[in-house]
């Protein structure tokens, strides 16, 4: 009897792939409505236009990386590990669908038809749930699949802030980085700051549960990591605009354990494969500004990427989905939302 054949669909963003990119990657990342919440054509043309004055900016930050954003290669990684972690299930071939530049959607849905699967897991590598991110990924899939005809059975996963694979690595890694801050300083305790990229307040204050989701994450490591609650701190990164954004902010924090002469650790818990993001904004801007301002030292912990751990517990999430008959399997208990009225669970009815 032939075994199931089973696509594994691996969401993210996208990034820029070489320098003519990156204007196109900025439109298609302010065109989308769960980022920027007005009707077209307003949007399209407000889209323009932050592509055009962010677009030098931006090229300058991919300039300082090689020309263009490593995440289709991390990812590509990640997908690799995780088709050879999955043996036990049936044929396995993993997919990358990106939201802002290729591989496109699109692209993705017709590659998954062309091969016909029995049955498709869609994988937000994004492990807090957001409308801005996840949401976004599987709407539009969503509705692409259903423009192209994929019919194979599909399962979901919305989330998985405390899954124990991504638990576990994300604690591994940020106590290596604290080991090379005490080397580097003995004597001086560390401030750690796990940081995660940010959102509008106004996106939170109506009921996007992320913030919430980054809490139970990072609640989940420091338990794991039996960290004095003095040690530490969440904050966010990327802020934008003249919005108010969700806080404390990442640069701020820098400078104040900086200025008080502390080593810092800085560990991303929203990325989990490196981008502009982590290389740039964490590795250079904010090591300058930690420096700058008196750190005794600064340390960044990589992110989860193929971390053995990360790529058992996507594997593990894989399987519950397969076993699930509702549409979404969510990742998360239920009090990971905290209620929050926009999760997937409470949309999904769950």
């Amino acid at each position: 009897m032939p075994s199931r054949r089973i696509a594994i669909v691996l969401f993210n963003l996208g990034g820029p792939d070489r320098p003519a990119a990156v204007k196109p990657f900025l439109f298609n990342l302010f065109n989308d409505r769960n980022i920027i919440d007005l009707p077209n054509p307003f949007r399209w043309a407000l889209a323009k236009l932050i592509a055009h004055r962010r677009g030098p900016v931006a090229t300058h930050v991919y300039d300082q990386i090689g020309g263009g954003s490593p995440i289709l290669p991390n990812t590509q990684a990640q997908a690799t590990a995780l088709e050879a972690a999955l043996p036990d299930i049936g044929e396995v071939k993993t997919f990358i669908a990106m939201r802002y530049w290729h591989p496109f959607t699109e692209d993705t849905v017709r590659a998954v038809k062309d091969w016909a699967p029995d049955e498709i897991v869609l994988l937000p590598l994004y492990p807090q749930f957001s409308t801005t991110t996840t949401a976004s990924s599987l709407r539009v899939w969503e509705t692409t699949a259903r423009k192209i005809g994929l019919k194979a059975r599909q399962h979901a996963l919305c989330c998985y802030p405390d899954e124990p694979g991504f638990v576990t690595a994300l604690s591994e890694i940020t106590r290596q980085a604290i080991g090379r801050a005490e080397a580097e300083v003995p004597g001086k305790v560390p401030a750690i700051i796990f940081s995660a990229h940010g959102l509008p307040q106004k996106i939170v204050d109506k009921g996007d549960p992320y913030v919430a989701q980054v809490e139970t994450t990072v609640g989940a490591a420091v338990k794991q990591l039996a960290l004095d609650p003095a040690q530490w701190v969440i904050a966010y990164q990327s802020r934008v605009g003249p919005l108010k954004w969700v806080g404390p902010s990442t640069d701020e924090m820098i400078t104040v354990y900086a200025k008080e002469g502390r080593p810092i650790v800085i560990v991303p818990v929203a990325f989990v494969s490196e981008h502009s993001e982590t290389l740039v904004e964490l590795d250079i801007e904010y090591r300058h500004l930690a420096t700058s301002n008196g750190a005794a030292a600064f340390v960044r912990a990589p992110t989860v990427a193929t971390h053995p751990a990360f790529i058992e517990g996507l594997a593990r999430l894989s399987r519950q989905a397969l076993a699930q008959n509702g549409p979404l399997q969510p990742g998360c208990s239920g009090a990971a939302c905290r209620g929050q009225s926009q999760c997937a669970m409470t949309q999904a009815g769950a």
